[in-house]
């Protein structure tokens, strides 16, 4: 798991049935200190995240067929959006 921030979201008109009703949303990685850490990437929201939103990212393929309790194809899925976290002894709060 990291921790992201969701800076945009994926307008997409045609997308596989099992899709419909959830977002896909576009995602830059935090460094330690809260800095973009590498590319940006795209992922299926099903911890109902908007932009802007610091969030928790789960990089197993299984992570949205868990969360979902259905078939959902999905590499990157966001499991919730984040109120605090502390690395290092030091705790950051968010939103």
């Amino acid at each position: 798991m990291r921790i992201a921030r969701v800076v945009g979201n994926v307008v997409s008109t045609i997308k596989d049935e099992s899709y419909y009703g959830y977002k896909l949303m576009i995602i830059e990685y935090l460094d330690e200190n809260g800095e973009p850490d590498g590319n940006r990437l795209i992922a299926f929201d099903a911890g109902q995240a908007g932009v802007g939103d610091t969030v928790l990212v789960n990089v197993d393929g299984g992570a949205a067929n868990m969360l979902l309790d259905k078939d959902i194809i999905a590499d990157v899925t966001i499991c919730g959006v984040l109120d605090s976290f502390t690395y290092d002894g030091k705790t950051t709060r968010l939103n």
